[in-house]
């Protein structure tokens, strides 16, 4: 028997006020056999219910869809954009919820449904919700989450700025690499109007371009991150020791999210921040700590990320 991971991963919805809301969600999930591994590159059957009050609740909406799962098991669809079996997806009044979203899935691409899965729609439907009450939905919510499956990998911070335009970081569904140098070089990669030579603890995408553009060059883990095409992106780059610490936060998360194959190890990994010429900072996914004292020709594990 197969299984399903990441129900409901992300019903993920934006919409303006100034404009009309959509009338789909997207829907993300990872899809595991019994054995934990994934289902890659093939064409699943889904048939997706909303159920209103109750996860045993009546069934005011259902459609079916045929997605083809990528090469991280991840099958993407709208909701609202399939099918239609009953009801009508645009005329369901939010309002008078709870609703939950129920997932049938055929792992072989028919209608012979065996997965099943049923989660309860939290914050995502606002944008509808005031499109069909005339409710102002204001900055304080947010259109992504931690542990959402978006944009290649899984999130794991999101944040408005003093603007109120949303942004967020997300790491690789996988480590990149479990043994690599931060670089063959041991030279400074900049030094900052006489202050001590490191580079940005918060920049890594920066610091990433600075390591990489070095004379004599060969070989590093930003140098990996930068030549990952995760999710058709190619923007990814080795995360500065901040932004290496959030990640850090949410490891439990992105554990329980996507398995095993997605953990992240009890071991140190390399952030693109460096301490002087020799050694550059790590931080411990086992201790929790980040130390910059670690030799640049150390082997340590390596996790892709990129931003929004």
């Amino acid at each position: 028997m197969k299984k399903i991971i990441t129900i409901c991963a992300a019903i993920l919805m934006t919409a303006s006020v100034f404009a009309q809301a959509p009338n789909k969600m997207s829907y993300q999930a990872v899809i595991r056999n019994n054995s934990n591994a994934l289902v890659t590159n093939s064409a699943v059957g889904m048939r997706i219910s909303v159920l209103q009050t109750s996860v045993l609740g009546t069934a005011v909406y259902v459609e079916t869809q045929t997605p083809t799962t990528n090469a991280n098991g991840l099958v993407s669809i709208e909701i609202g954009g399939g099918t239609v079996v009953s009801g009508n997806f645009s005329t369901i009044d939010w309002a008078n919820g709870p609703y939950f979203v129920k997932t049938e899935t055929d792992p072989t691409g028919g209608t012979s449904y065996s997965i099943i899965g049923t989660s309860q729609f939290l914050s995502v439907p606002y944008a509808l919700y005031a499109a069909n009450s005339g409710a102002v939905i204001g900055n304080g919510f947010f259109s992504h989450f931690v542990g959402e499956i978006y944009g290649g990998g899984i999130v794991f911070n999101v944040y408005k700025d003093s603007l109120g335009v949303e942004h967020g970081l997300i790491a690789s569904l996988a480590d990149i690499s479990a043994s690599s140098v931060w670089s063959n070089l041991n030279t400074l990669c900049a030094t900052s109007n006489g202050q001590p030579p490191q580079l940005s603890p918060v920049n890594g995408s920066n610091n990433t371009q600075l390591i990489i553009s070095q004379p004599g060059h060969t070989t590093s883990a930003a140098l990996l991150c930068t030549q990952y095409n995760g999710g058709g992106y190619n923007d990814w780059y080795l995360p500065a020791v901040w932004e290496l610490r959030l990640l850090y936060n949410s490891a439990l998360t992105i554990e329980k999210i996507l398995g095993p194959s997605g953990k992240l190890s009890f071991v140190d990994y390399w952030s693109s921040t460096e301490e002087f010429i020799t050694v550059a900072w790590t931080t411990s996914f086992s201790a929790g700590w980040s130390r910059g004292d670690h030799p640049k020709s150390e082997l340590n594990r390596v996790r892709a990320i990129r931003s929004f």
